[in-house]
């Protein structure tokens, strides 16, 4: 990578050219370009068709050879043969397996503002795996063609944990992400390889739609590090309506992690007619400030059209503005407007004084100004993992 003003300058130009194909650009182009960013002393190539058939503890046996999966809201009741709703847990013969476990469809090393943790190691490095699957069935999903079919039907690289932990310490990044897709679906890929990172040195991120049951949640809470958490709107018709769930197990699922010490930050998609409502908008953030605290970092996305919401608009500047305002108004103190690049909406500001303590654009970090938590201006604590 060139160095210098040359070399910010270039970054500054891709940055902006990323940020006006959209959200689903970023994501998709990191999807088809995986194969090129993966190295390690095993020469790798992807296939398709491949299922990694592992045994899962998330199943419960019921009567005539059927399985129960606890691992999510759902708790799909399997026959044998049978698929729950997220393709990748499968009941063979009476036993309970998932067909996600080892086998990404995704593996990439990129920032860690891009999962997006901005109160976490700014500037560092993740390593990025996800699989096919997801329990919810959003109409607004960025991945749609990885998330929302089935293993046999993407390209994926045989990676078993450890694999994936040697890549990650070969290639310099500090944290393994499990995002892009839904981690709940490989959740047990997830369980093996944070424990296996933590004894590596490295730290676990999450990205997650947080639709997942409190067992399996806290089974992998004490190797977390700092976990996003989609919440998708305050609606519960919503949630029934686009996602295919219900909006309380996230909310309980934010609860649970809210009071474990794991750093979190939400993030919060914003759809032109369907959840970009100011009054709701704010009764949300008013939740997030008394269940949460005010220094959760809440970043306000772009919506950009889609999949299944293809005929929608982006998400107008100005809808996001007064939704930032809310959310402030509401009393949080780290409200950030995502995929506008070049927003001060990107900053981190003190509360204390006001001072830009972190400058981005996009990706890049161009300017910090935090000393040991505290603001470098006025000294004012600001709460995340600067080191």
């Amino acid at each position: 990578m060139k160095k210098g003003k040359e070399g910010i300058d270039l970054q500054r130009r891709a940055i902006l050219k990323a940020g006006a194909f959209g959200a689903g650009a970023l994501c998709l182009s990191g999807l088809l370009g995986a194969p090129g960013l993966l190295h390690t002393t095993h020469a790798q190539t992807t296939a398709r068709g491949v299922t990694g058939k592992h045994p899962s503890p998330w199943f419960r046996s019921l009567s005539r050879k059927g399985v129960q999966c606890l691992l999510c809201p759902r708790e799909c009741r399997i026959g044998p043969g049978e698929r729950g709703s997220c393709r990748v847990r499968t009941n063979q013969n009476g036993t309970g397996y998932t067909l996600s476990y080892g086998n990404p469809a995704l593996v990439q090393s990129d920032p860690v503002e891009r999962k997006p943790f901005f109160h976490f190691l700014p500037g560092s490095r993740a390593l990025s795996i996800s699989t096919a699957g997801c329990p919810l069935s959003c109409s607004f999903c960025e991945v749609w063609d990885m998330a929302l079919v089935s293993p046999e039907e993407v390209h994926t690289y045989h990676l078993p944990p450890r694999d994936v932990v040697e890549h990650a310490r070969s290639t310099g990044v500090q944290s393994v992400s499990y995002a892009f897709g839904e981690p709940v679906a490989f959740w047990e890929y997830v369980q093996e390889t944070s424990v296996r990172a933590r004894r590596a040195g490295l730290h676990n991120l999450l990205h997650t739609s947080g639709y997942i049951n409190r067992e399996p949640l806290t089974a992998v809470m004490d190797n977390l590090d700092a976990v996003n958490v989609d919440l998708k709107s305050f609606d519960p018709e919503f949630y029934r309506n686009l996602c295919g769930g219900e909006l309380q197990p996230v909310l309980d699922t934010l609860k649970v992690l809210g009071k474990n010490g794991v750093h979190l930050e939400i993030t919060n998609l914003l759809i032109p007619t369907m959840n970009d409502d100011t009054a709701m908008i704010r009764r949300m953030c008013r939740w997030i400030h008394d269940e949460l605290g005010p220094d959760v970092p809440l970043h306000l996305a772009r919506f950009y059209p889609l999949y299944k919401l293809s005929n929608l608009p982006p998400t107008p500047v100005a809808t996001i503005d007064r939704a930032r305002d809310a959310a402030r108004e509401a009393g949080l103190n780290y409200v950030y407007v995502a995929r506008v690049t070049g927003h001060e909406g990107e900053n981190t500001y003190c509360p204390s004084c006001g001072a830009t303590a972190i400058k981005r654009l996009g990706f890049v970090i161009e300017e910090i100004n935090i000393r040991d938590g505290h603001c470098s201006r006025c000294n004012g604590a600001i709460p995340g993992r600067w080191s």
